[in-house]
């Protein structure tokens, strides 16, 4: 089961990256990571490091703050 903070982190995600328009395959190669890797984690089913947060967020243009804020 995946807590808040894990939910919170993936509705952001999704919701930033739509507000981007950018699609997860997209999204993934300004990453470099893999597109079911960003899926997994849009779904709360993967973990993430802080440095693939990082890596999001300058992808997003967004502070890495912003990906953790609950609304």
């Amino acid at each position: 089961m995946c807590g808040i903070l894990l939910k919170t982190f993936a509705s952001n995600l999704k919701k930033y990256r739509l507000e981007a328009g950018l699609s997860q395959e997209k999204l993934a190669d300004l990453c470099e990571l893999h597109r079911t890797y960003i899926s997994d984690i849009e779904r709360g089913e993967r973990n993430i490091s802080l440095s693939n947060v990082e890596r999001l967020s300058k992808a997003l243009k967004i502070p890495a703050s912003k990906l953790l804020e609950e609304e």
